[in-house]
């Protein structure tokens, strides 16, 4: 009985968190449905209302919705695959094979993740600027092909799963480096590589700071910058704001829900191989 009412009461816990985990999304979406009016209303209306159409046309209206999504999809997908790419080929090198200078060249990599974005705007612009990517997509997608974090996840997975005895029986049947980073490092390593998929897409799909710095031309503006647009010093319509954000949100959550069952699928056929 004692370890029922522990049950229970895990139970209605977890629930009140995941209510208090969607209520943001469910405001957002009452926000969208109703008008600016409404919002401002008090008592606060907390139900769906009908003006959704009215406030997506708005959207449509005032920004290049879809021409801006186009750009953040390329860069996304662009970010998302070079970074699986890079990082997944150093992290197995830092995990399985020894250099001069590994440990060290390993810490520096860490050292990076404690330095802020913003910190290196400036050079990073600089250096967009020399190549002449300033306003292109280029400027976006080059620069984040490769990150620490993901490094640093994929080798601590790689020390784990992968035991050097399996690298060396693939190396005496002839493969060579590239041959064992594709049929050893990379099966064993779905689990964790969606994940970083996912992390990297999503980050990519938000990033809002540095599109905003190097993004000069308005043909190539990523969606986030151009929703910005929307946010007015003066007479801000939060129902076409809220709508946008919503309109943004949408893929986010197609693609996490595609993802997340490959996620679920390779994490369970790792814990039976294990």
């Amino acid at each position: 009985m004692r370890w029922h009412w522990r049950g229970a009461t895990l139970h209605v816990v977890l629930a009140i968190a995941g209510l208090l985990s969607l209520f943001p999304f469910y405001w957002t979406l009452v926000m969208a449905t109703n008008t600016t009016a409404d919002i401002y209303r008090f008592p606060p209306k907390f139900t769906l209302g009908s003006q959704l159409d009215d406030n997506v046309r708005a959207v449509l209206a005032n920004v290049a919705f879809f021409q801006s999504m186009g750009n953040t999809v390329v860069v996304a997908v662009a970010t998302t695959l070079l970074v699986l790419f890079f990082d997944s080929l150093a992290a197995f090198t830092f995990a399985k094979y020894r250099f001069p200078g590994r440990n060290a060249l390993f810490v520096i990599l860490l050292a990076t993740m404690l330095l802020p974005a913003q910190l290196g705007a400036i050079p990073q612009f600089q250096t967009m600027a020399a190549f002449g990517w300033v306003g292109s997509l280029k400027a976006l997608i080059i620069p984040a092909a490769a990150n620490a974090f993901g490094i640093f996840w994929l080798r601590q997975y790689f020390s784990s799963s992968i035991h050097d005895e399996l690298v060396e029986a693939a190396t005496l049947d002839g493969c060579g480096f590239l041959g064992v980073y594709r049929h050893v490092a990379l099966p064993s390593a779905r689990p964790a590589l969606a994940f970083l998929g996912i992390f990297t897409f999503v980050g990519s799909w938000n990033d809002y700071f540095w599109p905003l710095v190097v993004l000069t031309n308005p043909d190539h503006l990523t969606l986030q910058v151009a929703l910005s647009s929307l946010n007015r010093s003066h007479g801000v319509d939060y129902s076409m704001v809220m709508t946008g954000a919503l309109m943004a949100m949408v893929p986010l959550i197609v693609i996490f829900i595609v993802f997340a069952r490959q996620f679920i699928k390779g994490a369970t056929e790792g814990a039976v191989r294990g």
